[in-house]
């Protein structure tokens, strides 16, 4: 993540529909750069535009794929999984919660795995933090 979690910016990159649409479309399987311009109705510069604050904020993933020629491509995929927005004591905040993927996953497995055998052997317990991927912005 190269952007602070500052609410004001991350309004302003969900607040542009095209940004909205990438995510959206992005969230049922990954799509490629001229598709998702195609389906959004804009041209490539434009979505390479959204992909970027996308990014720059950790809520869309870039894969390379090759097709069946051989060629590469890049491919986006949503990581934003859930948007909280709330008003309180004269402040706003907004709470986003990132999909992990499967390697941060496994790792998390394999110490939860470890921590386990030490709660077994007497060498420590589960910590409290431990739990899924929150960012939050205020």
């Amino acid at each position: 993540m190269s952007k602070e979690w500052n609410p004001s910016s991350v309004f302003d990159v969900l607040g542009c529909e095209v940004a909205r649409e990438v995510l959206a479309l992005a969230s049922v399987r990954a799509v490629s750069a001229s598709e998702l311009a195609e389906r959004c109705g804009v041209s490539e510069p434009t979505i390479y535009r959204r992909i970027n604050a996308l990014q720059e904020y950790d809520m869309l993933t870039e894969r390379t794929a090759i097709d069946d020629e051989g060629h590469h491509h890049k491919e986006y995929r949503t990581m934003l999984d859930e948007a909280r927005f709330s008003v309180e004591d004269g402040q706003y905040d907004i709470d986003l919660q990132l999909r992990r993927d499967y390697s941060d996953r496994f790792v998390d497995f394999w110490s939860d795995l470890e921590r386990g055998a030490e709660d077994v052997t007497g060498g420590g317990s589960r910590r409290p933090d431990d739990g899924p991927s929150d960012v939050s912005g205020g």
